[in-house]
């Protein structure tokens, strides 16, 4: 039942929402945010810095205030503090990356009619592609996990674990912050032979080095090598069919030792398929660079780990910004 009613207006918004979208990408392909830091700047100096035409860069600024993301005084701009916290690069808790990412999928977006009418994707996935694209989606990864983890690890309880597998962990961003908040533990990231750079780029600036190593390989065709007792799926079974799926848990779970844990991080859909909003969202994303990838409900996911023989199934009460939740399982 839908219990909105649509004004002409709202869907105008709405339809036209890609130009917040693009006025924000711009500023940060131009590293608007970066420049002004906790400086106030005139539309000029801004212009000179950054090297672009003064009139433009005037609108863009303009359109940023309008928008609420910068603030002005006189001739004077200035970052809001939510800019200067999330969209410079000067700040631990840059989001700069991730957008970069969500820009690169812009084409593909345009297009989904076309993926919607094939079934087929439009783009590749972004771990193939080329290094400007690789290094926007880890490290957009790497932003995304570095905001999301101290708000999820204090929630998951493997103090009593010694060795975790971060399976498809990217740049480690999950395995470091365990680790940190578990004094004795040691971990594994398992990912594409591409990846490890940024992995142990990433790594060795948190000091860790001496505990979590990296594993190369591609965890649909190679082997897990080690053993564990605990391993961490964070944001990967989305990329994957339901085959795919199950064969990547019972991986995981055959990687783990007697009495090992099993922790998968998604999008998880309701039961029905149809929310809630960003899971739906992201299941089209899936369908536009995936051959088979897709959001899963949580029935789905508890299927997939009863099937890999696990047991004490349980969704963890958590709640993130963008509807991901976690479900934990034992061998």
């Amino acid at each position: 039942m839908v219990n909105r009613k649509w004004h002409p207006g709202e869907l105008l918004e709405l339809s036209g929402y890609f130009w917040k979208t693009f006025t924000l990408h711009a500023a940060i392909k131009l590293d608007v945010f970066t420049f002004l830091g906790d400086k106030h700047v005139s539309a000029d100096a801004v212009a000179a810095g950054l090297k672009v035409a003064p009139d433009a860069v005037q609108r863009l600024l303009n359109a940023l205030v309008a928008m609420e993301l910068l603030a002005k005084a006189g001739d004077q701009y200035a970052n809001s503090p939510s800019s200067e916290a999330f969209l410079s690069k000067k700040s631990p808790q840059y989001l700069g990356n991730i957008i970069m990412h969500h820009h690169h999928l812009v084409e593909s977006w345009a297009q989904l009619d076309v993926s919607v009418q094939t079934g087929k994707p439009i783009r590749q996935r972004s771990s193939f592609r080329d290094e400007e694209w690789r290094e926007s989606f880890l490290m957009g990864m790497f932003n995304m996990a570095m905001n999301m983890a101290p708000m999820l690890i204090p929630e998951i309880d493997i103090s009593a674990r010694r060795h975790l597998l971060d399976l498809g962990g990217g740049p480690g961003t999950y395995a470091i912050h365990f680790c940190r908040h578990n004094p004795d533990l040691k971990a594994t990231v398992f990912d594409l032979p591409t990846t490890r750079p940024f992995a142990e780029q990433t790594i060795k600036r948190f000091e860790l080095s001496d505990r979590i190593d990296f594993q190369a390989g591609n965890y649909l065709k190679d082997e897990i090598k080690g053993r564990y007792d605990a391993a961490w799926l964070s944001h990967i079974l989305h990329g994957e069919g339901p085959d795919g799926c199950h064969q990547i848990v019972q991986k995981a779970v055959a990687a783990l030792k007697p009495g090992g844990i099993i922790i998968i991080h998604e999008f998880i859909l309701n039961n029905s398929m149809d929310g809630p909003l960003f899971p739906a969202l992201f299941s089209l994303n899936m369908l536009l660079g995936t051959e088979a990838g897709q959001a899963y409900s949580e029935q789905q996911l508890r299927d997939m780990l009863s099937a890999a023989g696990a047991k004490e199934i349980n969704r963890l009460p958590v709640r993130t910004p963008n509807d991901s939740g976690i479900i934990t399982a034992f061998i």
